[in-house]
């Protein structure tokens, strides 16, 4: 009744986008990584443009792409196992320290005039190893920083409204930048940004948590992760729609400085607007995400957004207009993110804290670790039959895998129901169910419950 008054007001829907912002630790973690992602997607633009500067090669911009993701895959689930042993700030410290010295070097040698391609794919594959710590340890953080279990969705939804106001605001930034005084300054304006997110994470109060004291072996450790996170139907179905659409859709980034330069024929301008676009669309998904107050229906909406994703990719492809172009990109940074962050809301939802990290760990690797391969493909792909074609091919799999994702629902549906009734989350998602439910529980607890 209290939500409903307020809204009445105007005053619920805002208190409701923002409500994890109250949690002192998040704030901080929130404005800090404001700051620093718009250096990283400035160097994000940057490192495309010099490669494709340097050598007109769209399969070396393949190859770059792939060098930065492959190690994600190979260190991912490792990671997520240290992730549930230690301290996660202190394994967010230390990636976010590496991170900024990967910058700084970067930078001397574009200012100095020394880099050369092979630079860039040794600093590529040094950031991939960075990132294949960061991206579980500071998924499964969240947990950490948020008091209430039922705000951790929101808290989610909003660093991706974060994650992607940045990816509006430093495109456009690095477009700028680089049109003055080249690609150099925006490395280096992205090592200085890594200063405010460890200085937020320094500032942390932080309740302990138990960390699992015993010598249990790794592969254990990895084993029981995986049966944690494959054995439930929802989780195998959403990890393995991430894993297809990373693989075919998400690469379009990777093959942008073509279609800036050789299909619409323009320069770092055009290039940081188209992925501004792609940010504004992400931006937005992420306000929508934010304002949602339970995971009810989220299975609907996964497959409906890979659908759309398809479409504006298809669509995009063909384009020879800046403005459709633009247009285009807003509805792939929409579709793209709803997908992504629903997907990450359902698996984060229910994950035991004690198995979080490897839970966040398959998802990184769903997510991330698929893309250095569709990065080396769509590169490979376009030097053969053109950027154009490439992404189209890449909707129509993004179409193909939503239809399977859609039939599979019924499935999904009936291995959900009986786990949120046992769980008791939310009446209306014990009675009537989406798609995106997420318990990852033992397959002996299953098993009884379906029995029931």
């Amino acid at each position: 009744m209290r939500g409903k008054g307020l809204c009445a007001k105007g005053e619920g829907v805002p208190r409701e986008l923002l409500r994890a912002l109250r949690y002192r630790n998040f704030r901080l973690f929130f404005i800090g990584q404001g700051i620093s992602l718009i250096g990283t997607w400035m160097q994000q633009v940057a490192m495309s443009w010099l490669v494709y500067r340097l050598t007109g090669s769209a399969l070396l911009l393949g190859t770059v792409g792939f060098c930065a993701q492959i190690p994600t895959f190979l260190l991912a689930s490792f990671a997520g196992v240290l992730a549930d042993r230690v301290s996660r700030r202190s394994l967010l410290l230390c990636t976010q320290m590496l991170s900024m010295i990967q910058a700084f070097v970067l930078s001397a040698l574009v200012l100095t005039g020394s880099v050369r391609v092979w630079h860039i794919i040794a600093a590529s594959l040094f950031i991939g190893m960075v990132n294949g710590f960061d991206i579980p340890a500071r998924q499964s953080f969240f947990v950490e920083m948020i008091d209430r279990k039922e705000d951790l969705a929101n808290a989610i939804a909003l660093n991706s409204s974060v994650f992607n106001g940045a990816r509006l605001i430093g495109p456009a930034m690095a477009g700028a930048v680089i049109a003055i005084v080249g690609e150099g300054i925006c490395f280096f304006i992205n090592g200085l940004s890594f200063l405010t997110v460890i200085a937020a994470l320094y500032m942390m109060r932080l309740k302990a948590r138990q960390v699992p004291v015993g010598a249990t072996p790794l592969w254990y450790e990895l084993r029981e992760g995986f049966a944690y996170a494959y054995g439930f139907t929802p989780i195998r179905y959403i990890l393995i729609m991430l894993a297809m659409i990373s693989l075919t859709g998400m690469q379009y980034t990777v093959l942008l400085p073509v279609f800036a330069r050789e299909v619409l024929h323009g320069g770092a301008h055009t290039f940081g607007f188209l992925m501004s676009a792609s940010g504004v669309g992400a931006f937005a998904a992420a306000v929508y995400m934010a304002s949602r107050r339970s995971v009810l229906g989220l299975g609907r909406v996964i497959t409906i957004a890979v659908a759309f994703f398809g479409v504006a990719l298809i669509i995009f492809s063909f384009s020879h207009y800046f403005w459709l172009s633009l247009l285009m990109l807003f509805f792939t940074g929409f579709a793209s993110i709803t997908h992504v962050a629903s997907c990450n809301t359902i698996l984060q939802t229910v994950a035991d804290d004690n198995k979080r990290g490897r839970v966040m760990s398959f998802y990184t690797m769903a997510f991330m670790g698929t893309a250095p391969v569709g990065s080396l493909l769509a590169g490979a792909l376009a030097g053969r039959i053109g950027a154009p074609d490439t992404l189209a091919l890449g909707g129509v799999f993004c179409l193909a895998s939503s239809l399977v994702f859609y039939l599979k629902l019924p499935a999904v549906r009936r291995a959900a129901k009986p786990v949120y009734i046992r769980m008791g989350i939310m009446p209306e998602v014990a009675g009537g169910i989406q798609t995106a439910s997420e318990t990852s529980v033992p397959g002996d607890v299953k098993e009884s419950v379906r029995g029931k």
